[in-house]
């Protein structure tokens, strides 16, 4: 058009010039529509799009991350779980060994006990068992002197003589 203007001189460049302004005025008049009616709402959308778009990503970010904090936690919390499985199975363990030694222990002091009775119960027969053989041998020594002197002894003369007897038969042994 301009290129016509400069050619064709000023005549025919005013009536082009009518037309350049209106075609001028007509395109800033289409803009302005397209800015309001179509330019607007396309940012608009393009905009509530690219928000939807960033909370979508943030959405999906934090979402991530409490998984991961989850998963964390749940791998911490199983790990926790296992020592103490494991340090109740030591418990355990050292629970049986103590109750063990206990018992063992409580065997063996029964069976001390019972060994010691039982040498409290042969003593106390082997001196029942001594005094009966001492009243037998007095008995019969008795008998035997009375045979022998064929006279009846006093009392405190058997017992002398039956003593002099246990002591040297004590010391025979």
């Amino acid at each position: 058009m301009l290129l016509d203007y400069l050619v064709l001189g000023s005549a025919a460049g005013q009536n082009q010039y009518g037309t350049i302004l209106a075609t001028l005025v007509v395109f800033v008049v289409l803009m302005l529509l397209l800015k309001k009616f179509a330019w607007g709402p396309l940012m608009g959308i393009m905009q509530q799009r690219e928000e939807l778009v960033a909370y979508e990503i943030e959405s999906a970010e934090k979402s991530r991350k409490e998984a991961h904090e989850l998963l964390e936690e749940q791998r911490s919390l199983l790990k926790e779980a296992r020592t103490e499985a494991q340090a109740i199975v030591e418990n355990a363990k050292q629970q049986a060994i103590l109750q063990k030694e206990e018992i063992v222990s409580s065997a063996k002091a029964e069976a001390v006990r019972l060994q010691e009775s039982a040498k409290r119960d042969i003593e106390s027969e082997k001196e029942k068992a001594i005094a009966a053989v001492r009243e037998e041998v007095v008995s019969l020594s008795v008998l035997a002197a009375t045979k022998v002197l064929n006279k009846e002894v006093s009392t405190e003369d058997n017992r002398t003589l039956i003593e002099e007897t246990i002591a040297k038969a004590g010391e025979a042994r």
